[in-house]
């Protein structure tokens, strides 16, 4: 490759990053109010999210064998669901309880939310609940899997740039010698990127599902009762530095829960429209549980 090719390709790769940059600013979020970068519509992230569904379940245990704690899970999830913001369009919510035992939850583009048994097993009332469950609905309204797909998009035709760029140049080229350096380091450095927006994005949620819950009519106390219980069962050995987890540390984001309460809810305690309802999510959650079959163990 010429030196002009090279030039040429280079100049390429950094215009397109300007370019994906620019497109940044095109979507304001309904949600969150901030502009972000989403490749597709609203309509492609239902159709991903119906498609990412099809047996999903069955890879977690399947669904749990009761119907009246998994119709109580849809019956919360559908009342956070009406304190959306409206100009989120129609999606396509489903709410799913799995038979698994791990401490999880979690959605896919599109509308649909899961909550592990293992996790409703460590809730007390209603409100924790609508917490772990306004929390997902948040990921959704705030499009975090489009924008991640749509960063990881753009950081491989970045990458696929680069690596035309680098590859065609002769073996003892300044460029490829640097190439040879600077490639892996782009591709660790732009994951550690994805990354912190990840983390970002779990910090954001909380602040959604707290919206959604109060809007329910649920004690928003319920979310920091939820990031205690991650804490408590967080692994006791030694964890990875949080900049390289997709999830913040339990106790970071308690903190931040605790601001928000503190800023956005100060008369939380005092409320009468707030509730927990601990009686109903024993009746219709724990007990229900506690009677089933134990979760089978995994190979």
């Amino acid at each position: 490759m010429s030196r002009s090719s090279r030039i040429l390709t280079i100049g390429c790769v950094f215009l397109f990053f300007a370019f994906v940059s620019a497109l940044g600013g095109c979507t304001v979020n309904p949600a969150t109010g901030q502009r972000s970068f989403t490749l597709m519509s609203w309509e492609k992230e239902k159709q991903m999210g119906a498609e990412a569904a099809a047996g999903l379940a069955e890879q977690f245990g399947g669904e749990v064998g009761d119907t009246i704690s998994s119709a109580y899970v849809t019956e919360i999830g559908m009342k956070l669901v009406t304190g959306v913001e409206p100009a989120v369009p129609d999606l396509d919510w489903e709410f799913t309880l799995l038979n698994d035992g791990l401490v999880n939850a979690f959605a896919l583009p599109g509308g649909r939310v899961y909550i592990t048994r293992g996790m409703a097993e460590k809730l007390e009332n209603e409100a924790e609940l609508a917490g772990v469950l306004g929390h997902e609905i948040g990921h959704v309204t705030a499009r975090h899997g489009n924008q991640r797909i749509s960063k990881q998009i753009g950081f491989n035709v970045l990458m696929g740039a680069s690596a035309v760029a680098v590859g065609t140049t002769s073996s003892d080229s300044d460029l490829r010698t640097y190439g040879q350096y600077a490639l892996p380091a782009m591709a660790i450095g732009g994951n550690l990127v994805i990354l912190k927006y990840g983390r970002s994005e779990e910090s954001q949620a909380d602040m959604l599902g707290m919206r959604y819950m109060s809007r329910a009519g649920y004690d928003p106390a319920g979310q920091l009762r939820v990031m205690e219980i991650l804490l408590e069962s967080s692994s006791g050995g030694q964890r990875s530095p949080e900049w390289l987890s997709t999830h913040p540390y339990p106790e970071t984001r308690i903190e931040r829960v605790r601001e928000l309460l503190e800023s956005q809810y100060p008369d939380h305690a005092t409320n009468p429209a707030y509730r927990l309802n601990a009686a109903q999510y024993k009746a219709r959650m724990l007990d229900r549980l506690d009677v089933l079959e134990p979760v089978p163990a995994k190979n």
